[in-house]
């Protein structure tokens, strides 16, 4: 394997690199310092997920993207080049590769991807009887030669496909149905992807079970050692291995809070963008703030202009549009302002149009049904006096006088 420079390369780029470790590992085998690399890094890969905010608490798999769900596998990775490791205390190396397992399996149960069956195993503690646990195991081994099966049929789908496309090209030109095959190609590959986090939990679970058969008896061989020393030595050896209990319950409770809770994410797409790409590093600093393009001499463009042929000089070479003021970024935060200041004052008039005089309760008057009786008759009896009196004066009956010929 190369020497690799994990600064300068890109999210996509690094995990390709450290799975084409893993692959290798897992096959033939490789050095220690190959492992070293290949854990460094899906490190550096969990760091930039993390600072890029790739996955969320409250999502599942359908609203994970196909390019992203790769990324689910990075614990899962991590933690078999971790087993893989060759130290002295091969307790640590048990207990740090049993950490990103649990990490790896806690996460696929939030994202609905591990099945029922091992939920309620997780969920009782394990089978007790040794009929379960044969059970369990057969039901896993049938899991994990069926996604092994399924991978192999897309992988010799996909050349099928590709050796096809190749000879239609050469033949033809490009054909109507183009847009189908990607189609079909995008739905294989969240396929395939899908297929290997089930091949994956299916390994991890069978490693987590021998981890912890290795972790027990470890501990019960040093157990055994510290029995044999003196007490001063076992005293001091058991107050170091509650040190590194605790310590190891810490930074396995730190990894865990990176899905609960996670690190606030880059909220610049732009940003986030040349990160993905490698054009830009996670650790740089970054703000929201746009600088537009500047034409013309430097030196003018920046400085103050004093005389009329330096005005003429600094227009050189200037866009024939307008240039943007704001990123959209910014246009983006600046419209969220002005519409919850809209909000805001809508919900005032509301609360003062509801609270106006005309909608209150008028109050009723003392006898109030009575005098509405009264009111009624006194304005019928008017009306019945005003009829009778247009029966007695006529339109028009005052001017028969003024007629000529009356």
């Amino acid at each position: 394997m190369g020497e690799l420079n994990m600064e300068d390369m890109s999210l996509p780029a690094l995990f390709d690199q450290a799975r084409k470790i893993h692959t290798t590992a897992s096959e033939s085998g490789v050095d220690q310092e190959v492992l070293r690399k290949g854990c460094e890094a899906l490190k550096e890969c969990e760091e930039m997920i993390n600072k890029l905010g790739l996955f969320s608490a409250n999502e599942t798999k359908e609203d994970i993207s196909t390019t992203n769900l790769k990324y689910i596998l990075v614990p899962f990775y991590l933690a078999e080049l971790t087993e893989k490791m060759v130290k002295d205390d091969r307790l640590q190396i048990a207990k740090a590769s049993q950490a990103k397992l649990k990490e790896f399996i806690s996460f696929c149960e939030a994202m609905e991807l591990v099945p029922e069956d091992e939920l309620d195993t997780s969920t009782q503690g394990g089978p007790n009887s040794f009929a379960d646990r044969r059970a369990k195991k057969i039901a896993r081994f049938k899991r994990q030669r069926a996604a092994e099966s399924k991978l192999l049929e897309i992988k010799e789908r996909k050349e099928r496909r590709g050796r096809s496309t190749k000879a239609a090209a050469l033949s033809t030109p490009v054909e109507a149905g183009e847009d189908d095959v990607l189609a079909d190609d995008g739905e294989e590959e969240r396929e395939a992807w899908l297929t290997s986090i089930s091949l994956a939990l299916c390994k991890a679970f069978d490693l987590l079970e021998m981890l912890k058969k290795e972790e027990e008896m470890l501990s019960a061989i040093k157990e055994k050692q510290l029995q044999e020393g003196g007490d001063k030595e076992i005293s001091q050896a058991i107050l170091d291995e509650r040190t590194r209990t605790v310590e190891a319950w810490h930074r396995g409770a730190a990894a865990r809070a990176q899905y609960t809770k996670p690190a606030p994410p880059i909220t610049c797409a732009t940003f986030a963008q040349d990160v993905l790409e490698g054009r830009a590093k996670v650790s740089q600093g970054h703000e929201h703030k746009h600088q537009p393009l500047m034409f013309g001499p430097a030196s003018l463009v920046g400085g103050n202009i004093t005389s009329e042929r330096e005005r003429m000089a600094a227009q050189v070479f200037q866009p024939s549009h307008r240039m943007p003021t704001m990123s959209i970024e910014e246009a983006g935060l600046k419209e969220m302002d002005m519409m919850n200041k809209w909000q805001e004052r809508n919900k005032k008039l509301m609360e003062e149009a509801n609270s106006s005089w005309h909608t209150e309760f008028r109050i009723p008057k003392q006898g109030g049904e009575d005098e509405e009786d009264e009111d009624d008759d006194a304005a019928q009896d008017r009306a019945r006096a005003f009829d009778d009196w247009k029966d007695d004066n006529p339109r028009g009956a005052g001017n028969k006088k003024l007629t000529p010929c009356g």
